[in-house]
């Protein structure tokens, strides 16, 4: 696709002015700071992340490789040139037509995430590569036009709806200013003018993206938008640089209209301090809170450390690790997003639909104590200490039975509190501290039971703790009590009205 003309863009810019001003929101920091996330993001705790592109083709080091291939002295740079040849015979752009996807097939996918008991999918529109997995408008080089020839998150779109998941999207697009620059350093098929509209601008990280980038940005984002609706859109770190500002508040409010027309309540995911407190959710990447959050927020992590994308060895975390870092994001009034990379060929690896599966299985039975909660007074206890922070999750956390996270739920039946051990319970016997008499913290209850017991459990209530004896097998990592508050008497009224 040869560039497009000067002024070629003016007459939509102008549009997506227009819908960014007209209502209920205005592209400034003090009308977007009224933006509320939705009660379904809220409730659904739980979505799917999908890192799958070019990258997924040489499946080497990790989805950075567009990037590294090209840094003399790395290991992909090293393995590149052993494996393909020299970066003037066989450059990242090579690794398109062999990204054929032969197996790709969203209703499969769509399935392994639905029964894992995923809410919602966001797949990745754009990494950083600068190849879109959606048909636009804006490039040729997308997975409409090359490689799979397929529109991959519309295709999908229509998969995870028909689950009645909700569809996001997330764009990596603003680093491409300089993701492919190593390139620029030595003879390489990002000098050749040819293929300037899929590696450009390969710019230096230090130099501020100039308006016809961040002007391409934004459109590009619109586009996505417009196209596919996504209810969720999550972006990378380097919208923070500040030329980004102005388009920012231009795109949210963009989007915040929009989605108003559309009757759709949306989601802005962001890193850092790329956008205004409470102008949209903040998102932790492999992170976690030390406390309960005032707003709903997000933690962005991956069933492997290796990579985000699929890559052979992956490190993969455990089920109950990943059971842990959901309950633990939940009961600090956040989400968990968590990603899988599939194969190049489009399967999803056996490993990860194992691990989501297995997560799907501890939810139909503990589902109930993360979807539709809300925090407690306290969000845990526990001798474990969590760094706060964001990549935090570089080695396994070893969790103890002692370690509880609370959560509490509402519904026609009464206020439902919940305590799930992190740990395996290894004395059989669950004591809740917070829950003793002498914590001053929980009233009298109703009832006591443990999610997945046939019947009622032996119990006692002592001044230091609660404790519950757990059934044999329900000892493991994810053993939760719950109890049922007792309500309160209602005073009589006296006006008159009943």
């Amino acid at each position: 696709m040869s560039p497009r003309p000067v002024g070629a863009d003016d007459a939509e810019l102008a549009r997506v002015r227009e819908v960014a001003s007209s209502g209920p929101y205005e592209p400034t920091w003090e009308s977007l700071q009224r933006y509320t996330s939705p009660r379904w993001y809220g409730d659904a705790k739980f979505g799917v992340f999908i890192h799958w592109g070019v990258y997924s083709v040489p499946a080497f080091g990790n989805e950075w490789y567009a990037r590294t291939m090209y840094q003399q002295g790395t290991k992909e740079f090293e393995h590149h040139v052993a494996t393909y040849g020299p970066h003037t015979e066989f450059g990242y752009k090579d690794f398109v037509e062999r990204f054929t996807a032969p197996e790709f097939d969203p209703a499969a996918w769509a399935a392994v995430f639905h029964r894992a008991g995923a809410q919602f999918v966001v797949p990745v529109a754009e990494h950083h590569d600068g190849f879109a997995m959606y048909a636009t408008d804006r490039s040729s080089w997308n997975a409409a036009e090359r490689g799979p020839r397929r529109d991959v998150v519309g295709e999908l779109g229509e998969a995870v709806r028909a689950r009645g998941m909700v569809l996001g999207a997330s764009s990596h697009r603003a680093e491409h200013w300089w993701f492919m620059n190593g390139g620029t350093q030595f003879d390489s098929d990002v000098n050749d003018p040819e293929f300037a509209d899929f590696y450009g601008p390969a710019l230096r990280e230090e130099v501020a993206p100039n308006e016809q980038f961040l002007e391409d940005w934004l459109l590009r984002t619109v586009e996505l938008v417009d196209r596919h609706r996504p209810q969720v859109v999550w972006f990378d770190w380097w919208i923070e640089t500040p030329a980004f500002e102005p388009y920012l508040r231009l795109f949210a409010a963009y989007y915040y209209n929009a989605a108003a027309r559309w009757g759709r309540e949306v989601v802005i995911n962001y890193k850092w301090k790329a956008f205004a407190d409470g102008s949209a959710v903040y998102d932790v990447e492999r992170g976690a809170l030390q406390g309960i959050h005032p707003r709903v927020w997000q933690n962005d992590t991956s069933v492997g450390r290796t990579s985000w994308s699929w890559v052979p060895g992956q490190d993969y975390k455990s089920v109950p690790e990943l059971v842990a870092e959901l309950v633990d994001v939940v009961a600090k009034n956040g989400v968990l997003l968590l990603n899988v990379g599939p194969k190049a060929d489009g399967t999803l690896a056996p490993e990860e639909v194992e691990l989501l599966h297995g997560i799907g299985r501890w939810l139909d039975v503990h589902g109930e104590a993360v979807f539709g909660t809300h925090p407690w007074v306290l969000a845990g206890e526990g001798p474990t200490q969590l760094a706060a922070g964001s990549f935090v999750d570089a080695t396994a956390r070893e969790y103890t039975g002692e370690d509880v996270r609370f959560t509490v739920r509402e519904d026609p039946t009464g206020t439902h509190l919940y305590a799930t051990a992190l740990g395996a319970v290894t004395s059989g016997t669950l004591r809740v501290r917070s829950w003793g008499s002498a914590a001053g913290l929980l009233d009298e209850f109703d009832d006591l039971r443990v999610l997945g017991a046939d019947g009622p459990v032996a119990s006692r209530r002592t001044a230091d703790a609660l404790e519950v004896d757990l059934p044999a097998g329900l000892a493991e990592p994810g053993a939760t009590v719950r109890i049922t508050l007792r309500e309160r008497p209602v005073p009589p009224r006296h006006d008159g009205l009943h």
